[in-house]
């Protein structure tokens, strides 16, 4: 009964904030008109390669306690995402993004959109990255009621109550920003975190810690890498034409 009173108020609370409830248009949002065009040649286009590593051992997963809700329940036994290492010390979930060096290049945004799926009552996936502009949309894989509530600083906060199984909302961010925490007021420990950035030159390391950064025009680049508790590194990379060139950025677990 108390779960059922939270569904309730939370459901309410999306409601009165939002004209729609549920499954839409999230608030509007406007984003100037993206370029035909990519602006790199590919004759010319470089390559940054790169894997995550992980120093030190990472703390053991945490048992998320389910039980409250039956149709989170069945999903069988969870653990929380915090620190993903895989492969030879490989650290996953890490947002690496070219912060500076593009200049004034304009990209195309594309039309296709970033899926952030919740499943089990967890995000899917738990850190993604998407233009500004390219609409985000996000569903509800559960027979259960969630709310999406985006917590930006510089974009538009929204929250949206989803109690139906199959529900979507769209949405697009108008500014870069890194990075933008996902939850949900329903399930408290559902997380996830969305990395906005105005070029197509990100990516979220996995399988191992790798990640790549393709088609670069020749040039400078301070590359970012972000982790949600270990913080960010960055590192200065020089790639001439046609050229590849590979990176590591090593976090320390004792800071």
């Amino acid at each position: 009964m108390q779960l059922n009173r939270a569904w309730l108020a939370v459901s309410a609370a999306a409601c009165l904030g939002l004209a729609a409830c549920g499954g839409g248009q999230a608030p509007a949002t406007g984003s100037a008109p993206a370029p035909t065009a990519s602006p790199v040649d590919p004759a010319t286009a470089a390559t940054i390669t790169g894997k995550v590593v992980l120093q030190g051992e990472a703390p053991k997963p945490e048992v998320i306690q389910m039980d409250a809700d039956p149709a989170c329940a069945v999903a069988g036994p969870q653990t929380t995402e915090y620190y993903v290492v895989s492969g030879e010390h490989g650290l996953d979930n890490v947002f690496v993004f070219v912060k500076s060096g593009l200049g004034d290049l304009k990209f195309p945004v594309p039309t296709t959109p970033v899926v952030l799926d919740q499943q089990g009552c967890r995000y899917h996936p738990h850190v993604a990255g998407i233009q500004v502009g390219q609409p985000l949309e996000v569903i509800n894989g559960d027979d259960t009621l969630h709310n999406v509530h985006a917590v930006p600083s510089v974009n538009a906060e929204f929250n949206m109550g989803q109690p139906i199984k199959g529900m979507k909302l769209t949405h697009t961010f108008t500014a870069p920003e890194i990075m933008i925490p996902f939850k949900c007021d329903v399930h408290g420990w559902m997380n996830a975190y969305v990395g906005v950035v105005d070029s197509p030159y990100y990516a979220v390391s996995a399988s191992g810690g790798a990640f790549e950064l393709q088609s670069l025009p020749p040039g400078t680049y301070e590359i970012e890498a972000w982790h949600e508790k270990l913080g960010t590194q960055t590192q200065t990379v020089t790639v001439g034409p046609k050229e590849t060139k590979a990176i590591t950025f090593t976090f320390n677990m004792g800071g």
